[in-house]
């Protein structure tokens, strides 16, 4: 049974802490505030933000609470093996991103003065369409996103501050929209910067607190890699191999691990709008070179950390409890993290972690409403009412729309929340690995195509979007167990959870909806007309 007093804190302290954590970001907010005198600086911090910042922000952006928190947890229950996630989300994730994407599509962007993810692609390919259909996916599922990031900071509070988990999510939700709707952008990545080195020092100590209590790295390692008996028959039959093993070639857990945490993580990150935003925003783009290493690192030390704590929470529980994480946790992984910080680090501690929590939570919640609203506001909205207008840069609407794309902040926020009190148990993980492989299968091979490719056509673009989009959905609807089995719609319009058997249920969509999608837009782009030279010429200016 855990022991509860371990989780208790002194309130005058937590109240201490809490009124100069709030200070600090109240402070911030309000340069940012000060700062934010147009839609640009409201939509792309006014493009001139110091890359040391640009990849903080991007840091804290990319690991939130669902990975230290959700991925945590399912690193507890899988092992070492979402250490390979780790590896992706540094050489894709930092190293691609930066040099092969991030400087192409800031120099992109400020030439077509974009400041949306999707206006960056409908402005390369003259389509309203792809502008506004990108808005919408953005608007419909982000909160989906967005409502397991909450998830897994009001777990975290439930269990440190023993506190009821909807006051923690309608606290955290009135903390973020708060700095979203003053600042704008400008104050998300001043916040974010904070954030990240509290999160820094936070994981750091995390690491290395873990380790000294199991006796070193060797003797933890070891430990661990001795409890493969204990390993539940059910998931022994599942390819589950031990903590400190891959799982079994080709197996259940194998697909599940490889194809849907790792890749689809690793992948999709490449599409994610709220990161694509990041490179938008950087004065000049050698700063991104710069911010590369910074990046590295901060990635390295949040996701590393999560994906060793994880399955090392296993031999703590074991030594103390005599149960592995997942038997302490009751079967919900998104409960193990915070379970095992509060158990086994000192009560200081946990007013560390907890700002550390929170500091992801703030820095990610803040950065995906942000993109929802820029969403609603720019893409959604404007395009809505210029649609019959002749295709062009600019308008006279550009001064109204911080007003529209606050509104959107209200919006965003209510959904989420919504689906925050409504989300089943152990879902941050699986949710997270739904979005990211959404995005990548509808926008990444039209991403690639808009940096690198000036033969690629507004046809080839749009067919590639709608075809990743519908085949990623179709699969995760009446194909992906995860997903096929709760929604219930394959059972009720089929009578089974999914149309498949085995490995279908397990293979994750992005596997085949991403090639779809590159497919189509390759062959519709050959066979159609590409911009005009002249555009094109605006577009790759001094690329």
């Amino acid at each position: 049974m855990i022991n509860e007093a371990a989780m208790g804190v002194n309130i005058q302290i937590l109240t201490i802490i809490i009124i100069l954590y709030v200070a600090v970001l109240s402070y911030l907010a309000y340069l940012g505030h000060k700062a934010t005198k147009s839609s640009e600086d409201y939509l792309v911090a006014g493009r001139d933000i110091n890359g040391g910042i640009m990849a903080l922000s991007y840091g804290v952006t990319f690991i939130s609470t669902s990975a230290i928190v959700g991925f945590g947890g399912a690193a507890a229950f899988f092992g070492f093996s979402l250490l390979w996630l780790t590896l992706l989300t540094i050489v894709v994730g930092v190293i691609i991103a930066f040099v092969l994407f991030g400087v192409p599509i800031r120099k992109l962007a400020v030439n077509l003065g974009s400041t949306t993810f999707g206006e960056l692609i409908g402005q390369r390919y003259k389509s309203r369409f792809i502008t506004f259909f990108s808005g919408i996916m953005i608007f419909i599922f982000m909160p989906a996103y967005t409502s397991i990031i909450l998830v897994g900071s009001a777990r975290f509070l439930e269990s440190a501050l023993l506190i009821n988990y909807d006051i923690a999510l309608f606290l955290l939700a009135i903390v973020v929209g708060i700095y979203v709707i003053t600042g704008g952008l400008k104050t998300v990545m001043y916040t974010d910067a904070f954030c990240a080195l509290i999160m820094l020092a936070g994981m750091g100590y995390l690491l290395f607190s873990t380790y000294s209590n199991l006796g070193g790295v060797v003797a933890a390692h070891e430990g661990l890699a001795a409890l493969k008996d204990m390993v539940p028959e059910g998931l022994a039959a599942a390819g589950h191999q031990g903590w400190t093993s891959m799982p079994a070639l080709g197996s259940e857990i194998w697909w599940t691990v490889i194809s849907t945490i790792v890749m689809g993580v690793g992948i999709g990150v490449l599409a994610q709008p709220q990161l694509v935003m990041r490179f938008m925003t950087v004065k000049k783009t050698s700063s991104l070179y710069r911010a590369m290493v910074a990046g590295s690192i901060f990635v390295f030390f949040m996701t590393g950390t999560a994906f060793i704590v994880g399955p090392l929470s296993n031999l703590y529980f074991v030594q103390e409890l005599g149960e592995i994480a997942a038997t302490v946790a009751e079967g919900n992984i998104d409960l193990i993290i915070p379970l095992f910080i509060n158990n086994m680090m000192p009560g200081w501690f946990v007013y560390l972690i907890m700002l550390s929590l929170l500091s992801a939570a703030i820095s990610t919640i803040s950065s995906l409403i942000h993109v929802q609203a820029t969403a609603w506001g720019r893409d959604i909205i404007r395009n809505f009412r210029l649609w019959k207008a002749p295709d062009s840069v600019n308008d006279e609407d550009l001064d109204t729309i911080p007003w529209i794309t606050r509104i959107g902040v209200l919006i965003g926020l209510i959904v989420s929340i919504i689906l925050a009190y409504r989300l089943p148990g152990s879902i941050i993980a699986r949710a997270t690995a739904f979005w990211f492989g959404i995005c990548a299968a509808s926008f990444l091979p039209t991403i690639i195509g808009t940096i690198y490719w000036r033969g690629s056509t507004k046809a080839g673009a749009i067919a590639s979007i709608i075809s990743g989009y519908t085949v990623a959905l179709f699969g995760f609807v009446f194909m992906h167990i995860d997903e096929s089995k709760p929604l219930g719609i394959s059972r009720l319009i089929f009578g089974r959870d999914a149309l498949f058997e085995f490995p279908w249920t397990h293979i994750d969509p992005l596997f085949y909806a991403l090639p779809v999608s590159a497919l189509v837009f390759i062959i519709v782009s050959w066979f159609t007309s590409a911009p005009a030279k002249e555009h094109l010429d605006r577009c790759f200016d001094n690329f």
